[in-house]
């Protein structure tokens, strides 16, 4: 059989397992206790549902995104040893082109202000 299909049957098979003991396995009763928003004893002074700001989960998803292009452009030095490192080296940069701009739409539209 391919090496391909093979991967997929048992990574299918494994989801599937994993899945199954994890529906049926936990404890499904709550207590109050695990019910309150607060596990440590105290009295809550103020309302756990608070809101948070836009602008945090933007920061968070930028910091995020750009996180992941430095996973993305880690194994950037070996691409010197392929074939065409040229065609790896346009591509990393395109990506770093991409976004820079974002980054720089942002900054001029006033979307890394923290305070409004």
């Amino acid at each position: 059989m391919n090496l391909v299909i093979v991967m997929l049957m048992v990574t299918s098979a494994l989801s599937i397992i994993l899945a199954t003991v994890s529906f049926w396995l936990p404890i499904t009763a709550p207590d109050y206790e695990k019910l309150s928003p607060y596990e440590c004893g105290f009295n809550p002074s103020g309302s756990a549902r608070l809101p948070f700001s836009l602008r945090f989960f933007l920061i968070a998803i930028l910091f995020l995104l750009f996180d992941l292009e430095i996973a993305l452009l880690l194994p950037l030095p070996w691409g010197n040893q392929l074939m065409t490192p040229v065609t790896t080296f346009f591509w990393a940069f395109s990506v770093l082109v991409i976004l820079t701009l974002g980054l720089i739409y942002e900054w001029l539209h006033g979307g890394l202000e923290w305070a409004e």
